[in-house]
């Protein structure tokens, strides 16, 4: 049987910690920022971890964690 390809979208969007979470960036960070607050912006600015509940789903698109 051949490999497992890990989901090469997937594999730019996340990277895994030390512990074994994953970081992901927030949504809402394209454009049209007039609409946010200043405080909204720099919150959006920092990385976010991979709740638990996604996080099956999120490994199943990875062959080898990296």
């Amino acid at each position: 049987m051949p490999k497992m390809k890990t989901h090469r979208a997937s594999a730019k969007r996340f990277k895994r910690t030390a512990n074994g979470g994953l970081k992901r960036h927030h949504a809402f960070t394209g454009h049209r920022f007039h609409g946010k607050t200043k405080k909204q912006r720099r919150h959006l600015r920092k990385a976010a971890m991979v709740s638990r509940s996604d996080m099956k789903r999120i490994k199943q698109m990875f062959a080898q964690m990296h």
